[in-house]
């Protein structure tokens, strides 16, 4: 079973990638990890996307591409795989079906916006040993100081509410158009992310009728 996962920053992806791995039994396939996967086998496709990051250039999305096909074709997405990242616009999800990657179900986890701001600009993260809080969810015993090492908390540059905003932005004015495309496919299954993470996950096993 071939799945690619849609949501908004702080929708809970990453976290629902896990547990379907386990659940499915198939890997879950960040763009990132790719690139530095295909780097460290030193293929064809590696040596060039090294020239690339090297530059501090952008890698291209036919370079992704050709790194997405090769990586999937691998024994261990035999039974299956789980796309983090990638496509990301209209043309590589156009492009992903030109090159016959087949992808089953594509699963969009729903969250308001207000909801994920919540989430995101509500993280803290300790400036001595990186452990995580929430200030709602998981707040620490005596605001603002770590519970393991008594450091200070601090927000990430990447939770900062502008910086939340502005992904979001991006996110709507280009990935969510991929609801549109795989919609008039038919592949497309919509969760409620605001839920809890275990009854998301069941209503995402249950809309890609999967037995675990």
């Amino acid at each position: 079973m071939n799945l690619i996962l849609l949501g908004a920053p702080g929708a809970g992806k990453g976290t629902q990638a896990e547990l379907l791995t386990k659940q499915l039994n198939i890997p879950s396939i960040s763009t990132g990890n790719m690139l530095r996967e295909a780097i460290a086998n030193g293929t064809d496709l590696g040596k060039q996307v090294k020239q690339y990051m090297d530059e501090g250039a952008l890698v291209p999305d036919e370079l992704i591409l050709d790194i997405v096909a090769e990586r999937v074709a691998q024994p261990d997405c035999a039974n299956g795989f789980i796309l983090d990242g990638v496509p990301r616009t209209l043309a590589q999800a156009e492009a992903l079906e030109a090159r016959g990657v087949k992808i089953d179900h594509v699963i969009s986890i729903e969250v308001e916006d207000s909801a994920i701001e919540g989430r995101m600009t509500g993280r803290r993260v300790c400036s001595k040993c990186g452990a995580s809080y929430h200030i709602v969810a998981n707040p620490p015993k005596a605001e603002g100081i770590c519970d393991l090492c008594g450091g200070e908390l601090m927000i990430r540059k990447d939770d900062a509410p502008e910086t939340v905003r502005k992904r979001l932005q991006v996110y709507h004015a280009s990935t969510e158009v991929l609801k549109d495309f795989y919609g008039k496919l038919g592949r497309l299954r919509l969760v409620n992310g605001s839920q809890a993470i275990e009854d998301a996950n069941k209503d995402i096993l249950k809309a890609i009728e999967a037995r675990v």
